[in-house]
């Protein structure tokens, strides 16, 4: 038949995500498998295969995508604004059913050994990219892509699987650490003592 370009490669990354944001609700997460994912989106099992590799590629892809979709990258007109907005609106979303699927992706890839994660470090790049552009542009003193998941990214999901997830008034403090590592946690928390 005649290729469309993008035109089925969206349809059948969609028709996957749907299929899996709806079955993470459903289902016992060790059911979560290609052939269940294959049976309800109807997407053939080798074309999964072949875009993702694996249950974990396509979990992370789904997470990133999710997030993407929920917590957009804001533009607020000051570094500290875009990252106190994005981190609040994270905090919400991985709290809710989106942890759920965050958790089921983080066993996956515990599950399937090491994996480079070349590809979701690219996806993050290009997502996070164009706010520390806008901040270096203002003559702001932006993070490094690196610094923002260690000390923003890894938090946030760190509480919401293994702990009380963050309330968004709580991701404050995660964007000062980000923004001036070097000040005490002390001081930023009783400034007034």
């Amino acid at each position: 038949g005649l290729k469309r370009p993008g035109g089925r490669t969206a349809r059948v990354r969609a028709a996957v995500q749907t299929a899996v944001t709806d079955l993470v609700g459903e289902q016992p997460w060790r059911e979560l498998t290609i052939p269940v994912i294959a049976q309800r989106s109807g997407v053939h099992q080798a074309t999964i295969y072949r875009r993702w590799g694996t249950i974990s590629g396509l979990l992370n892809d789904v997470v990133a995508e999710q997030l993407a979709r929920v917590a957009p990258v804001p533009d607020t007109g000051s570094l500290r604004g875009d990252l106190e907005r994005y981190a609040a609106e994270a905090a919400g979303h991985v709290a809710g059913p989106l942890g759920t699927l965050v958790l089921r992706t983080a066993m996956s890839d515990l599950e399937g050994g090491p994996r480079t994660g070349d590809e979701s470090a690219v996806a993050r790049t290009r997502r996070f990219g164009p706010m520390l552009e806008r901040a270096a542009a203002r003559g702001e003193h932006p993070p490094t892509v690196a610094d923002l998941e260690d000390l923003l990214l890894a938090p946030l999901y760190f509480h919401a699987l293994f702990s009380v997830p963050l309330r968004p008034e709580d991701t404050i403090r995660l964007v000062d650490r980000l923004l001036d590592p070097h000040q005490p946690t002390a001081d930023r928390q009783c400034d007034r003592c």
